[in-house]
């Protein structure tokens, strides 16, 4: 049987442009933590030389000439040769490769290094436009950006529409044909269960978690839960970010950040939760592996199923607040004193439409997530001009959720992505919403005592259950795969919906 280690003149390679690439993500890491804001354009050539580098040498006639001997180029599989069988390792690990460099070599590298550059240079841009609330700051280069993406789609090639080009990059096999199904699901039951929940008696107070709450306190309460998560602070570190994210060079260095807001306490707490669901991921990626498409993750819809199961089933779950409520009490005595679990618990989970997607409810999230996937089809297929989007987005707002940002910055400049080039990400949120519920309710099948170890702090089991199911795999199997062998099912909202008409139908006595 021909192994990983017969391949290791192509993972040899592999190997170093990895590391170029890490080299890259720790310059876009300080770019958006430390670096003094004169550094900007000098930060952005040092990313897109790099960029370009490790573009180069993957696209390179070494790489070619070692791909064509062990894949078929008009399936992209693995081909047996001289008798001898791959096997599975092996197998995955070609597939995923041809993938990359087939994608990499239909785009020039002078391309790639434009690109690169023009998108860092927009997310510092970005950055400034939301603070000082100026759309028309940050449209040069958004306009800039929006015509390279469309160019990349036009020399990746695509069926039907350039947008599923740009959706294949971070979700493997998605199209907008595909996902439309799943929305349209969505939308039919969610809709009227938003309905009957502003038409309920009952009536959710929220405003404990709007006290005055000291940030350094909010911090240091979610590095506690990063630790009871299993996020190896040895392997990582939580920072401060305009946008919280979490990026990884290796398995044994992977960062989180988060924003801390003085009067909003679930911001910094939440956000902590979810980013340590992708640190987990990242730090539980099989380290024999780095370099190859077997020490990366599968598809950015698999990353934050991890994410928002921590999030939202782990960490706004009555378990867990049974152990943590106490804690944080007594790390915010004034302010939730006499606060009862049941309160903080509806406090937490409340419904209530809002206009910061991040800091969005779990019924509402996808709705958030629908208006933007409309919009960037509509941007990337040329229907929609970027000197509309506020409007187009306000009037989007008021559709699905009934409310008006009454500034940019709480509107269309909220989000990162379009800054940093990610046409075709957001989908892949509300993809993982579906994910993590499937995922969550194998796990609470196959560990039964799950909800009591929770309720005592354990969180370690569920860590260990997530690492040894999903993250050591990385892409040796397809997502709809993973989710198959994990689950016995491939993608499936009714899990989701049912998991919100039981939860949400209970709370507000529906």
């Amino acid at each position: 049987m021909k192994t990983v280690a017969t391949l290791e003149p192509l993972t040899t390679r592999l190997l170093e442009i990895q590391r170029i690439n890490s080299a890259a993500s720790v310059l876009s890491w300080d770019q958006e933590t430390y670096m003094p804001a004169g550094g900007g354009e000098a930060r952005a050539e040092q990313i897109a030389v790099l960029q370009g580098i490790a573009h180069e040498k993957l696209v390179s006639q070494d790489v070619e000439s070692l791909l064509s001997q062990w894949v078929d180029p008009a399936t992209g599989q693995a081909t047996d040769t001289a008798g001898d069988a791959w096997d599975e390792p092996s197998r995955s690990l070609l597939r995923e490769v041809w993938r990359d460099f087939s994608r990499a070599k239909k785009l020039p590298s002078d391309f790639v290094v434009q690109l690169s550059r023009e998108c860092s240079l927009a997310q510092q841009v970005w950055v400034e436009a939301k603070e000082k609330n100026q759309f028309t700051k940050f449209l040069p280069n958004l306009r800039t950006v929006l015509d390279l993406k469309r160019e990349e789609a036009r020399y990746l090639g695509y069926q039907g529409s350039p947008y599923n080009a740009l959706l294949d990059v971070y979700e493997p096999g998605a199209t907008i044909a595909g996902l439309q199904p799943v929305f349209a699901a969505l939308k039919t039951r969610l809709v009227p269960l938003l309905q009957r929940i502003t038409q309920s008696r009952v009536q959710i107070n929220d405003g404990i978690l709007h006290h005055s709450y000291d940030q350094t306190r909010q911090l240091e309460f979610g590095r506690l839960v990063l630790t009871a998560m299993g996020y190896d602070f040895e392997r990582g570190r939580l920072d401060l970010s305009a946008h919280p994210f979490t990026t990884s060079f290796h398995p044994t260095d992977v960062r989180v950040t988060t924003r801390v807001h003085e009067q909003e306490l679930q911001s910094c707490l939440f956000s902590c939760i979810h980013e340590g669901g992708h640190g987990l991921y990242d730090q539980g990626l099989d380290q024999q592996y780095f370099g190859t498409p077997l020490g990366d993750s599968v598809s950015l819809g698999i990353h934050e199923s991890q994410s928002r199961l921590w999030e939202n089933c782990v960490g706004r779950s009555r378990p867990f607040w049974r152990f943590f409520f106490p804690i944080l009490q007594q790390t915010f005595r004034d302010q939730l004193h006499g606060i009862t679990i049941e309160q903080f618990y509806g406090a937490i989970n409340r419904v209530q439409p809002s206009l910061i997607r991040v800091e969005a409810d779990e019924l509402t999230y996808n709705l958030h997530i629908m208006l933007r996937f409309e919009i960037e089809q509509d941007l990337i297929e040329g229907k929609t001009q970027p000197e509309d989007l506020p409007a187009i987005w306000n009037q989007k707002m008021k559709e699905y959720l009934g409310i008006v940002p009454p500034t940019d910055a709480e509107g269309v400049l909220q989000d990162v992505h379009w800054s940093f080039g990610a046409f075709g990400y957001f989908p892949t949120y509300t993809l993982g919403n579906l994910y993590s519920i499937q995922f969550f309710e194998q796990a609470m099948r196959e560990l039964p005592n799950l909800e009591d170890e929770i309720a005592t702090g354990q969180l370690m089991g569920l860590r260990r259950w997530l690492e040894q199911k999903i993250h050591r795999w990385g892409r040796m199997f397809t997502p709809a795969h993973l989710a198959e062998r994990v689950t016995g099912s491939t993608i499936n909202p009714e899990p989701f919906l049912n998991y919100a008409e039981k939860k949400y139908g209970e709370l507000y006595q529906l």
